[in-house]
């Protein structure tokens, strides 16, 4: 199904502006929806045929809908779309009209203007209309809830057609608030509280009111309840200043081991202050849960942090051990274990400054390849590049493949390229220096890597399978066993020696000829 966007500019002619608005309406919608108890259909003119397509729909939480079929990109017109009509030309809301029939369900019709005021704050002309249907098949004797809600969703309806809903978002605000269900406050042009419904008054309980809201002053009441007094003055004045016209951002009151999340929202029907709508929701397990999960991750980064510290301990006592070493192979195979420490404590030192169990592998691979240059025996001046990128990888992925890539590159920097005594003339100066090449893509939740040097390739005779020092003897460990991938050694096309690995991202088993990743 096309997006809102596309269906509109595909269908219409409205300004970029125009659709952001209406996308702002589709955000915040579902506010009006609930308290309507209704239906809310987007429709926009197409232009020149006198039919409107639908572009958006939202249903109620609070009562049964009026479609059961979804009439995103349906396209309507004649007399079905009059109401539709009446509102876009005379820009007023529809309700006049009798109830109509979808299938067995009877439906009330009503058509909403949209607006999008000008930059001078004047009202602009109409863009599309709301449709506001209304399934009556379950109509009874409004209670005193229904009727606060049905008052406060008229005054937000014309709002709409006045363009002054929804307020403009601030910056950094997130979309996440309340709803009616949570808790809804109505209050006078005074900052009184004149209804406010059962759950708003549990939530102010678990704060520590414990009388009832209706006839309180909300501002000092957000005041005298929050702990910080600071806390306080901000969810005061998020309430004085939805009363002024404003639309403050959402507000979080602490108190007494609750925690409760505001939003509060100006009524100004026919540009005309009445009050504000406050909605409120207790977010005391949330917030319970936010603490537990930071507190968590504090624990697991500093647990990262101590593997760090000791196995960069473990490195420096083999570096330690391998000075007093008299025997060369001796020498030579400490060196080799402190480089594979040393590449799995970075890891460890890259999760210790993560917000979870995850890294971003590209900067480990280029400091591992860089002191692979630095470190490795030979005499001969190797580049080191990397094309594409590894992303963010999990960390039991980038441990045992920063390994794998470690013992790669070093043989590569080692055996790859013929000691300079071995070279009976100089290289000609069209020959390309020495390098080793790194390359990455994801496919199909798999990650493809390749190390290719361009160097003197593989020795005859040699065999991928058993053949090759301990390095590529664990490297190859790693790959079947822990990635569950597959790895082969070969000569490159246009010489040298190329590594490709095949390492599924994804938990499953693993084909180990083909490489993919089967069923979890």
């Amino acid at each position: 199904m096309s997006t809102l966007r596309d269906l509109a500019e595909e269908h219409t002619t409205l300004r970029p502006a125009d659709i952001d608005h209406l996308h702002r309406i589709a955000g915040d919608w579902q506010l009006l929806s609930d308290l309507s108890f209704a239906d809310l259909l987007l429709w926009v003119p197409v232009d020149g045929d006198g039919t409107f397509l639908c572009v958006a729909q939202v249903r109620p939480t609070t009562a049964p809908t009026a479609y059961l079929d979804d009439q995103v990109g349906r396209i309507v017109g004649g007399p079905e779309v009059a109401h539709l009509e009446v509102a876009h030309r005379q820009g007023r809301i529809w309700r006049e009209g009798d109830p109509v029939w979808y299938g067995d369900v009877p439906a009330r019709h009503e058509a909403i203007p949209v607006r999008l005021r000008t930059g001078d704050g004047e009202s602009g002309e109409v863009v599309a209309v709301v449709g506001r249907d209304t399934n009556l098949s379950t109509a009874r004797t409004p209670s005193q809830l229904e009727l606060n809600y049905l008052t406060t969703a008229d005054d937000l309806a014309q709002m709409i057609a006045d363009g002054t809903f929804p307020p403009p978002r601030h910056p950094g605000e997130t979309t996440s608030a309340p709803r009616v269900g949570d808790g809804l406050v109505r209050l006078d042009a005074n900052g009184k509280v004149t209804y406010a419904s059962p759950n708003a008054q549990s939530a102010y309980r678990r704060l520590g009111f414990a009388s009832h809201l209706v006839g309180e002053d909300l501002a000092k009441l957000h005041r005298r309840l929050a702990g910080d007094p600071l806390e306080g003055t901000d969810a005061g004045n998020a309430v004085l200043a939805a009363l002024r016209g404003e639309a403050p951002p959402r507000r979080e009151i602490d108190a007494r081991g609750a925690t409760m999340l505001t939003r509060a929202l100006p009524l100004m029907p026919a540009g005309v202050p009445i009050g504000a709508l406050v909605l409120v929701r207790d977010i005391t397990e949330v917030r319970r849960r936010d603490r537990a999960l930071i507190t968590k991750d504090a624990t697991i980064r500093e647990i990262h942090h101590r593997v760090k510290n000791n196995l960069q301990t473990v490195a420096a006592l083999l570096r330690l051990q391998a000075r007093r070493v008299a025997m060369p192979e001796a020498r030579v195979a400490l060196e080799e274990s402190v480089r594979r420490v040393a590449s799995i404590a970075l890891v460890h030192e890259t999760l210790s400054m993560s917000s979870d169990e995850a890294v971003e592998f590209d900067g480990i691979v280029d400091r591992v390849a860089s002191a692979a240059t630095e470190v490795a025996a030979t005499e001969v001046t190797v580049g080191m590049r990397r094309r594409g990128s590894f992303g963010v990888l999990p960390a039991e992925i980038a441990t045992s493949l920063v390994m794998v890539l470690n013992e790669l590159l070093l043989n590569a920097v080692e055996h790859g390229f013929p000691p300079a005594d071995e070279e009976a003339v100089p290289a000609p100066a069209d020959v390309p220096r020495p390098e080793v090449v790194v390359s990455v893509h994801r496919h199909r939740k798999q990650l493809h890597v390749s190390v290719t040097d361009n160097g003197r390739g593989l020795p005859e005779q040699f065999d991928a399978e058993r053949g090759g020092n301990l390095g590529l003897q664990i490297v190859r460990a790693l790959v079947t066993g822990e990635l569950r991938g597959t790895i082969e050694l070969r000569n490159g096309t246009t010489g040298g020696t190329e590594a490709v690995l095949v390492v599924p991202l994804a938990r499953g088993t693993t084909d180990r000829l083909t490489g993919r990743a089967g069923p979890p």
